[in-house]
């Protein structure tokens, strides 16, 4: 049934079927093909079972609180903060861009909303000081991957489900990795602004405007502390953590920031069930997927070809980086955690690789696909906020921050200390 299964599925995709639609046919497809009409049935089962998760409730409630935090102005305070405590930097916006995204990251666990949110109010303040249109939409892109990364993270509640591994220590594998992205941005993009006179910025840190920005922006930056302090300490879940960062968001949202009223709830509402039904669709039809993928031992067999052709770990993990960057130009994130993760978790098992170490390389990976066409959602999201910025030129100047991302990413695969160093102590 491997034939049918896959060649259904890139058919389907070529076709330009909705991929939730193309992951869950290609099984049918290889079922019948492979005698199994009478267990047909079996598809059904494992759509409900696949959604039917406490876990899962997290990625709803993450969607919406990243929804009513970009709305409420939430994000507006963060990106004042940062600019007060790091405008002095050259190629200030663009620092203050890439370390707002950063914390916006720590509320939304997306990387479309982290663009959305932060981008909308950085491009256009990026090209009014000298930055170019392409490079403003570029950068907004590359730093919105770290919503995914730095946690909460729907992706790692993806893995985690799938693999059975701690989500919370999935998020303490991310944080470093995420901030280390961030450092390499805002240096790549000071030298870039040294290089070509980009952007002016201030000339130092003006402590009582500094103090009373903190003023204004402290609920705001209180937001990941109750969300990873909760986590982290015990008080909560991951998923209850969503819960109370949407509460905690609309509370700031309606009446300390005053950035909504009641009726914009229902909009953000509508647009979040929206995105989640959409995520929630390809998680149920993915389990169908794995279902097969597992019965007929793809893992094992594909373990075996690659430990045929070498049983050096360095290579090995380089050739799954390889074929997960290019799997992102062509596939979206979460369809891409429930197609791979069955298919290569039990080959880093037999490497003796940390589990969730590879959550955070797999995630990295993965959500690097937002910045590469012609998928790139994160290229579209940032191209659609100001009508000077063209995807044309977008793709132009992401190569440069792509690089950046890469080198961070081979850094956290072969030295795993790096983003274990949480995780063992969260261990002990």
């Amino acid at each position: 049934m491997i034939a049918p299964l896959f060649i259904t599925l890139l058919l389907l995709m070529l076709l330009g079927a909705p991929i939730a639609v193309a992951i869950g046919v290609a099984p049918i497809v290889a079922m019948i093909s492979g005698g199994m009409t009478q267990q047909l049935f079996i598809t059904a089962q494992r759509m409900v079972t696949g959604i039917d998760s406490t876990v899962l409730m997290a990625i709803p409630l993450f969607v919406f609180a990243g929804g009513i935090m970009g709305k409420g102005g939430i994000s507006r305070q963060i990106v004042n903060m940062s600019y007060e405590l790091f405008g002095w930097i050259p190629g200030s916006l663009g620092v203050v861009n890439v370390i707002a995204c950063m914390f916006f990251a720590a509320i939304s666990g997306s990387a479309p909303a982290t663009v959305a949110a932060i981008g909308g109010l950085m491009i256009p303040s990026m090209i009014d000081d000298g930055y170019p249109a392409g490079y403003a939409g570029a950068l907004s892109a590359a730093a919105g991957v770290i919503g995914c990364i730095i946690p909460p993270s729907i992706p790692f509640v993806n893995y985690g489900l799938i693999t059975q591994q701690s989500v919370s220590e999935l998020f303490a594998a991310g944080a470093v990795p995420g901030i280390l992205m961030g450092v390499g941005l805002c240096v790549f993009n000071s030298v870039m602004a040294v290089k070509h006179g980009w952007g002016s910025r201030n000339k130092g840190i003006d402590l009582k405007k500094c103090g009373k920005t903190f003023v204004h922006a402290f609920w705001a930056l209180l937001t990941p502390i109750i969300i990873l302090g909760g986590i982290y300490g015990g008080i909560f879940t991951p998923t209850e953590a969503a819960a109370v960062s949407c509460v905690y968001g609309l509370l700031a949202g309606l009446f300390i920031y005053k950035g909504f009223k009641f009726p914009d709830v229902v909009e953000v509402a509508y647009d979040s069930v929206k995105s989640s039904a959409m995520i929630l669709f390809i998680v149920a039809t993915a389990n169908i997927f794995s279902f097969i993928v597992t019965k007929e031992q793809v893992p094992a067999k594909l373990a075996n070809l690659i430990m045929g052709v070498t049983d050096n770990w360095v290579i090995v993990l380089l050739m799954i980086n390889i074929i997960l960057l290019i799997n992102g130009c062509f596939l979206e994130t979460t369809a891409s955690t429930y197609i791979y993760t069955p298919i290569l978790y039990p080959l880093i098992m037999q490497l003796g690789y940390d589990p969730v170490q590879f959550g955070a390389v797999m995630v990295m990976n993965l959500t690097m696909g937002l910045i590469t066409p012609p998928l790139g959602v994160n290229l579209f999201v940032a191209a659609g906020i100001d009508e000077r910025v063209t995807l044309n030129d977008v793709i132009k100047y992401i190569w440069g921050l792509f690089g950046v991302e890469v080198a961070v990413l081979l850094l956290i695969t072969y030295i795993p200390s790096i983003s274990l160093f949480l995780v063992n102590m969260i261990r002990q």
